[in-house]
């Protein structure tokens, strides 16, 4: 890799100076002319503003046109970028604020009405995101730049500003970039260092496998304060000079169909969670209605349905994209199995946020069913058990998308990455002949039976999760039986079916109907009902450690 990342942002500036950039959906755009006049006064105010090389700046919002900016300005400057996802509690967005040492917050409204400046007394500085206004200032010095910026940008650049005068620093591999804290199911954040080597390699990955040309569309759906949001969607999309859309709502199966059908966008990243919802709320419904969501168990269907199937699922994503990316939880296996059925254009990249976020990932054409891909260009990959084709081991891996380590915690660093260099996933997997990885559960969500059987109930939640009034699902072990919370999917239960006891005997059919596929060792005892969703992450991952001791 010779190339640098801030030099991949400045040319593609440069070249695509006149293309539109950057647009929230029903509001305004701007072209890449506008984000490097926007970047330039940014510089302004930062330098001004006695802000140096190497502090940390947090931004805190929804996905925005001026979200982008601001994390450009940032890296562009030579500042280090804290991205925080806006979904964090107030106490975390604090704690994240006062553990990265963070001299400047850039925040949403919404967040905004939920913080408090005088928990956070490191700031000097709280800008807002759609206008960049000052909410508050501790600082003169930051008072004072922010007041002049227009008159010093006015005499930085007399006669115009043109894109020949855009010249931003180049960086170096090691170089700290972002610090990204993690939303993991845990319940702890800690803040993962970046450097640009890490990002200039994922988003060559991109460059690499995915065609994406100047003034094509991308709508961003996932966090930009998550890495896998940030990489695929932003940084990746201003590096060909794409047109970047932010829906600033939540990416529901309607606000989805609506938009989409607008922008029609060329590459799409998703989790998994949105596309299930989509085709089995939006899709099959529609492709036939006596058979709905039974299609998904139907290992033949005629070439008539699986067209039209197609069409609607097509159409309903735009009709215009090259590939759907989905990534940050496990996919169900059904539903996979019915798209690759109907020849839907859909890729898996498998990662995590230490790592950039991609660790593993497969041209939709090659990829292997239940798989993740294989290891990407730049990485290494092993299964750490003694036969990895056929016993799971936990996934380890090195390579130029590693992480530098946590923020002010080595005891973690070492903890996850060895003296060799190789990162323990902690995820557990085989891996076929040709390198085909395929992920069976978290190491740590694995449930150990008292006759010493290994079971992940990521496998059997899947299967769970895809019959009749399950919405989602828990397994987890009590007494050494297995249970099973679900909660119910209201929609599809009539009026006639929502008393407790109905609810109780449908469910204990779809018990007896999971068993049937399951070995003797992984059987279900009994299903209890949850009254509301689950808790998840950015990543719509199930924040498990909260379910785990919930009296029976």
């Amino acid at each position: 890799m010779d190339n640098s990342f801030i030099a991949l942002i400045e040319e593609s500036i440069k070249k695509n100076w006149e293309l539109d950039a950057l647009t929230d959906f029903k509001g305004a755009t701007l072209r890449y002319k506008d984000v490097a006049r926007k970047i330039a006064k940014m510089h302004i105010i930062l330098e001004d503003g006695g802000i140096r090389p190497g502090d940390k700046v947090a931004i805190c919002g929804r996905n925005s046109a001026h979200w982008v900016v601001a994390f450009l300005g940032v890296i562009t400057y030579g500042a280090v970028a804290v991205p925080i996802l806006h979904e964090f509690k107030p106490d975390n967005v604090h704690h994240i604020v006062n553990h990265s040492e963070a001299r400047l917050l850039f925040v949403g409204d919404q967040v905004w009405e939920n913080l408090n400046e005088a928990f956070m007394p490191g700031l000097e500085a709280i800008a807002s995101l759609p206008d960049f206004s000052l909410l508050v200032s501790r600082s003169e010095q930051i008072s004072a730049a922010h007041a002049h910026r227009n008159e010093r940008f006015g005499h930085h650049y007399p006669c115009s500003f043109r894109a020949e005068q855009v010249a931003y620093r180049r960086e170096e591999p090691e170089e700290l970039a972002i610090i990204n804290y993690t939303s993991g199911t845990t319940g702890y954040s800690k803040g993962v260092m970046l450097p640009y080597r890490s990002i200039l390699s994922n988003v060559m990955l991109c460059r690499e496998r995915i065609a994406l040309r100047p003034g094509d569309s991308i709508v961003s759906m996932l966090p930009l304060g998550h890495v896998f949001g940030m990489v695929f969607d932003f940084l990746f999309g201003v590096c060909q000079g794409a047109h970047l859309w932010f829906l600033t709502r939540m990416p529901s199966p309607k606000v989805i169909a609506e938009s989409f059908a607008e922008i029609r966008p060329r590459v799409i990243s998703s989790v998994p969670l949105v596309v299930e919802k989509i085709f089995k709320k939006n899709i099959l419904p529609r492709v036939d209605t006596k058979l709905g969501r039974f299609l998904l168990k139907v290992p033949i269907i005629n070439d008539k349905i699986k067209m039209k199937a197609r069409e609607e699922a097509m159409q309903t994503f735009g009709g215009n994209f090259i590939e759907i990316i989905i990534g940050g939880a496990p996919f169900n296996a059904e539903v996979e199995a019915f798209l690759r059925l109907i020849d839907f254009p859909y890729t898996i990249a498998y990662g995590m946020t230490e790592c950039g976020p991609i660790i593993c990932h497969n041209f939709w054409t090659n990829l292997k069913y239940m798989s993740c891909g294989q290891v990407v260009p730049r990485m290494e990959l092993k299964i750490d058990s003694p036969s990895p084709h056929t016993v799971p081991g936990e996934l380890v891996c090195r390579g130029a998308n590693v992480m530098l380590g946590y923020y002010k915690n080595e005891e973690a660093t070492h903890q996850i990455i060895d003296k060799d260099g190789w990162l323990h996933t902690g995820d557990m997997a085989i891996m076929d002949e040709e390198g085909h990885v395929f992920i069976k559960g978290r190491c740590k969500n694995m449930l150990l039976t008292a006759s010493g059987q290994n079971i992940y109930p990521e496998e059997i939640e899947s299967k769970l999760n895809n019959m009749l009034y399950v919405s989602e699902s828990i397994v987890i072990l009590n007494h050494d039986r297995l249970v099973a919370l679900v909660y119910p999917d209201w929609s599809e239960l009539g009026e006639a079916s929502r008393s407790p006891a109905r609810i109780e005997e449908l469910m204990e059919k779809n018990r007896q109907e999971l068993n049937a596929q399951l070995p003797g060792y992984a059987q279900i005892s009994r299903i209890k009902l949850w009254p509301e969703e689950f808790e998840k992450t950015a990543k719509k991952s199930i924040k498990r450690y909260l379910y785990q001791d919930v009296r029976l």
